[in-house]
């Protein structure tokens, strides 16, 4: 099966699927800040260990969850949804 284009989306589908995206990314954001903080008090705490790489490496899948929620929202100004 392959992945629909935002443009082939029905408009229930293109605004549900944002609605569910825009919940996930701002999670996803949330955790990252919380590992981050987690992150920053172990290294005061005990030093340096491999770990602390965990939240930067989940920086990317957070920018692409933030450009395809606002492709999702160009595309419900575009059709005029909202």
């Amino acid at each position: 099966m392959r992945n629909k284009l935002i443009t082939e989306y029905t408009d229930e589908e293109l605004i549900n699927n944002e609605k569910k995206l825009k919940i996930l990314t701002v999670i996803l954001g949330a955790s990252i800040i919380l590992l981050f903080s987690a992150t920053i008090v172990l290294a005061l705490s005990k030093g340096f260990t491999p770990l602390m790489i965990f939240p930067i490496c989940l920086l990317p899948l957070l920018i692409v969850s933030i450009i395809n929620w606002k492709g999702f929202e160009k595309e419900i100004k575009r059709r005029n949804l909202k």
